[in-house]
């Protein structure tokens, strides 16, 4: 009895031992388990609409499932997400990766900068970068065109004169980072009256509507056009390219090397005009990101 009841307790545990490795058997890399893939995205419309470009053409192209989880947060959040294991892939950019994430100077070749990044990230954090959508959604400053014709602004060296009697409004990552408004500060001199951080969907309409005088703004948004914002002119060349491109976990690739052709079936496909546009339909017209994507990727042939 003693003997039985001994082996019957070793039994209980080995089971307990066995279910808890299968637990977590899938460890990084398999977020979304054996045969489904999970796409992140930051918070903002345009990432919004590659997570659903780029679902669409994995579940068109291949046999995987998509568990979506777009608006995680700014740059670290989803990064972190993606170093952990928690996502797969998601839509970086080229600027952003290689002043916030690898902490280097600015670049301004695009090519360069795209190598740099590239083997980086293979190098330190066992992740690849495919082959850029086409589009470069580098970061600007925009004025309301009338304000900057009154104030004869239209460059950036222009804005530095007049920058101690306005407010700048940014999303507040913009205002932290090396390549936003600190730098800003160092290259150009540039020091506003006022700054506040703000959420990027309302940073439009506060200039639009007198509220601020300046904002940050990305290249593809389209409320530039539709608010009728004078995009000023980076005489510097302070901002270095942000080509979008996915950038895949190698573990997931390595058990998917499907994904690499599905997704790379994007790559060159949308200029800054072609991403301006989707953006615009989904801030403009009040559309669902992911029907803007499909619809797009059905045009496209893509799915």
């Amino acid at each position: 009895m003693k003997n039985s009841r001994k082996y019957g307790l070793v039994a209980v545990v080995l089971v307990l031992v066995l279910s808890l490795v299968g637990c977590s058997a899938g460890g990084k890399g398999t977020a979304g388990g054996d045969n489904t893939v999970t796409i992140g995205g930051k918070n903002f419309t345009e990432q919004d609409i590659l997570v659903y470009l780029m679902a669409g053409v994995i579940e068109a192209k291949t046999d995987l499932k998509v568990e979506t989880k777009p608006w995680l947060g700014g740059t670290l959040v989803v990064s972190k997400a993606l170093d952990r294991g928690d996502i797969d892939l998601y839509a970086e950019y080229t600027g952003t990766a290689l002043t916030v994430q690898l902490e280097q100077p600015p670049m301004n070749d695009p090519d360069a900068v795209y190598d740099k990044v590239s083997k980086e990230y293979k190098d330190k954090k066992k992740i690849t970068w495919l082959k850029p959508f086409g589009f470069n959604n580098t970061y600007t400053l925009a004025m309301g065109e009338s304000e900057a014709q009154r104030l004869g602004i239209e460059s950036f060296s222009d804005l530095t004169k007049q920058a101690p009697n306005l407010t700048l409004v940014s999303e507040q990552e913009f205002l932290e980072r090396d390549d936003g408004y600190k730098g800003l500060q160092k290259t150009y001199n540039m020091n506003f009256k006022e700054t506040k951080g703000m959420d990027a969907g309302l940073m439009y309409s506060a200039v639009k509507d007198g509220k601020a005088d300046v904002c940050d703004a990305f290249a593809t948004d389209g409320r530039i056009v539709a608010f009728n914002l004078r995009v000023l002119k980076d005489d510097k060349q302070f901002f270095p390219p942000y080509y979008a491109a996915p950038v895949v976990r190698d573990d997931t690739l390595a058990k998917h090397p499907e994904l690499k052709d599905a997704l790379n079936s994007l790559a060159g496909k949308l200029d800054d005009k072609t991403m301006q546009q989707l953006n615009a339909k989904v801030d403009l017209e009040n559309r669902k990101s992911q029907d803007v994507a499909n619809e797009w990727l059905k045009a496209q042939g893509l799915i």
